[in-house]
């Protein structure tokens, strides 16, 4: 998930393919494989350092709602449209996936983005969201501050 980035102003994901002097070259991360550069002045987010505000004062990371999207739908692709759905559908789905998130920090337009990508991910192949290593590491740093 760390390689895979949003750019702000442009549409999809991309892939971090190598990195320039004063640039990124990314990958889009569909059939088509277009290459291209991304400035400094681009705001470019790796989707590993996304996470959800939940009710109970933790972040949930961007990978742990995929995986919970993937589990909930047998990895496959969201039939809701993230762009025609009406708004109280896309506030079940999120509550389907994600039941104790933030409802006055989290906003639909946000859950929208978050069911795009996951379609994107998903019709294009990436399905591995969650690192095992990361998770047990997760689970290790709970269990020492509980």
């Amino acid at each position: 998930m760390k390689k895979i980035l949003a750019i702000s102003g442009k549409p999809g994901l991309y892939k971090l393919v190598s990195r320039g002097t004063n640039n990124l070259i990314v990958e889009t991360i569909d059939a088509q494989k277009k290459r291209m550069p991304a400035f400094g002045a681009d705001q470019v987010v790796s989707l590993g350092d996304i996470s959800i505000y939940t009710n109970d004062d933790n972040e949930v990371s961007l990978a742990s709602v995929f995986d919970s999207i993937k589990q909930n739908y047998d990895g496959k692709a969201v039939d809701l449209s993230p762009k025609k759905a009406d708004q109280n559908d896309i506030i079940a789905f999120f509550a389907k996936v994600l039941p104790n998130y933030d409802t006055d920090r989290v906003r639909v337009s946000d859950m929208r983005k978050v069911l795009s990508w996951y379609n994107i991910l998903v019709n294009n192949g990436i399905t591995e969201f969650v690192n095992k290593e990361e998770e047990n590491q997760e689970e290790n740093s709970e269990e020492a501050n509980a």
